[in-house]
């Protein structure tokens, strides 16, 4: 008796849909739900679009916002695209960045004691040593989760997020112990540094040219990086096979280790302008989420670093004018957060229905 199981077949009337007519149908569904919610919530849809637009550039200060947010998620996201393109769901990318600002915060501590009147260094000295520290911290906190996979056999996701719970730990131990303010410990951080120690701003915004210079370049060196040389090839071999990749002469832990390496690096300053750029102290939600949402960019591109700029600058906007949700119409400041979940998550089934039938 001869059994055979019958192959798949695409339906003729999926087969002739462009790739571009399945994302594109994914967002309109993604755009009807969310003006569901929207409506549900007790709120025009065009209105709230409006106020969250005006919410991230109507002024200066909203503008620099955005760019504040938009340097630290540049960041995570440039570092991001050489784990996700070797293969790896680097979901400790939180942790990296709060070592990373762990990390400045010693260095900062230690050259500019509290007693002290000044830094041991000239401050701008000081802020480049505290940055440079702040990247091998996250280095260091990147190659762990690199170590725990490679050589331990834990699967990326669980190391690194038990790192994260680990770094959020330990943030959160020295600002309550070791390192609390003076005659009080609380969640608004360690006692915030001397002004000579701050990144100086675009204006009077929160904005950071030195953070925004630093987030450019990183994604920039990235581009060129995954596109025009060997070490982005390989990394992309190692990401679609790492077995074929071996057989062929390329050294897959390493280039797995070099991953996390360069990842936690960029998320490490991250954290470090964090702490001199924005906040000037270390608190326990150091990260605000950005790795998070540095994730959700870079899967939303396809792992592709030309476009994750221009999806950054978008998020960032989205997290901004979110914040005037609840000042100008009562509506909860979460439900940008449902906005960009609905937006990534349907945009990530429109890729995988075009991979899948029109690929």
């Amino acid at each position: 008796m001869n059994s055979t199981v019958p192959s798949q077949t695409v339906p003729p009337a999926l087969e002739r849909l462009p790739p571009l007519a399945y994302r594109g149908g994914a967002l309109i569904i993604a755009l009807l739900l969310i003006g569901l919610i929207v409506v549900i919530s007790g709120a025009s849809p065009f209105e709230v679009i409006g106020r969250m637009f005006s919410g991230a550039v109507s002024t200066p200060d909203q503008i620099g916002r955005v760019v504040a947010t938009l340097s630290p998620l540049l960041l995570c996201a440039a570092g991001l695209v050489y784990t996700f393109n070797a293969g790896l769901y680097n979901l400790g990318v939180e942790g990296q960045v709060t070592f990373g600002a762990i990390a400045t915060t010693f260095a900062l501590r230690l050259l500019y004691p509290e007693e002290a009147t000044a830094s041991i260094l000239p401050p701008p000295l000081t802020i480049a040593l505290g940055i440079l520290v702040g990247a091998l911290g996250g280095m260091l906190w990147g190659l762990l989760a690199g170590v725990l996979h490679v050589y331990g056999r834990i699967s990326e996701i669980f190391a690194g997020l038990g790192l994260n719970f680990a770094a959020t730990g330990m943030a959160i131990y020295l600002i309550f112990g070791p390192w609390k303010r003076p005659g009080v410990a609380s969640l608004s951080g360690t006692q915030p540094f001397d002004e000579s120690l701050w990144l100086g701003t675009f204006g009077q915004t929160e904005a950071t040219p030195v953070g925004l210079g630093l987030a450019l370049l990183a994604l920039a060196v990235t581009i060129v990086v995954m596109r025009n040389t060997h070490f982005g090839l390989r990394l992309r071999a190692v990401g679609k096979n790492p077995y074929a990749a071996h057989v062929l002469g390329v050294p897959a832990r390493r280039q797995l280790l070099s991953a996390f390496l360069v990842c936690g690096v960029f998320a490490g300053l991250a954290g470090a302008i964090q702490v001199v750029g924005v906040f000037h102290r270390l608190i326990p939600s150091i990260s605000s989420n950005l790795g998070f949402l540095g994730l959700l960019v870079v899967m939303l591109v396809n792992f592709d670093p030309l476009w994750v700029l221009p999806v950054a600058i978008f998020f960032s906007a989205l997290n901004v004018g979110g914040l005037q949700l609840p000042l100008s119409l009562g509506l909860e400041s979460s439900l940008s957060g449902v906005i960009q979940g609905l937006l990534v998550l349907f945009a990530l089934i429109g890729r995988g229905l075009a991979q899948r039938y029109a690929g």
